[in-house]
């Protein structure tokens, strides 16, 4: 019998104190490679087919050039975006410095970064450890866009920032729609 793949609904991190415990999870229980895929992440809202591309060089050019900022050309969209990294980069910047690969999400299977595949488990092993149900690759790009809206309440940028077509496709992306709704729906009564 041919089971059907078991799709969750990744969900982004809405509480900040559920931040802090992935963080201390991917620290402690999986690697400091993990902690910083998942810090990029939240940061930057980049898909993590992106991620895994960024070399450890355009991190250490950075700090020669006292820069924290850095151009990327989007697998998905092929479009060209800024990554700034200004918040994250002296921790990004000395975790750089302790590799030797080209990588900077190495794979300790040659010189390649890790998979897209073994970034999820990381995520999955912390997210256990953190007691965070619905944990995927995206919940890094869907806390960002969540924590930038609400920061902000700027959806046009977000929607530019995530290469959206429509505000209403990046207010469901990060859960804003759902969330809106259940709040209504738990106080509805007539």
């Amino acid at each position: 019998m041919n089971k059907k793949p078991h799709l969750i609904d990744v969900q982004p991190i809405r509480n900040k104190e559920q931040i802090e415990d992935m963080k201390w999870a991917l620290k402690r229980h999986c690697s400091k490679r993990d902690y910083i895929l998942f810090l990029i992440g939240i940061h930057t809202g980049l898909r993590v087919s992106d991620l895994l591309q960024i070399e450890t060089q355009t991190i250490l050019k950075l700090k020669r050039k006292k820069r924290k900022e850095f151009k990327i050309k989007e697998g998905k969209t092929k479009k060209e975006r800024t990554i700034n990294l200004n918040s994250i980069f002296d921790e990004v910047c000395s975790y750089a410095q302790t590799l030797e690969s080209t990588w900077l999400f190495p794979s300790r299977k040659g010189d390649q970064p890790i998979s897209k595949i073994q970034a999820y488990r990381q995520l999955q092993k912390a997210g256990d450890f953190a007691s965070i149900e619905s944990i995927g690759t995206h919940t890094m790009r869907k806390t960002f866009g969540y924590w930038f809206y609400k920061q902000t309440k700027d959806v046009a940028m977000l929607q530019e920032i995530l290469n959206h077509s429509t505000p209403q496709i990046t207010l469901k992306y990060i859960g804003i729609n759902k969330e809106e709704k259940d709040n209504i729906l738990d106080t509805f009564n007539i």
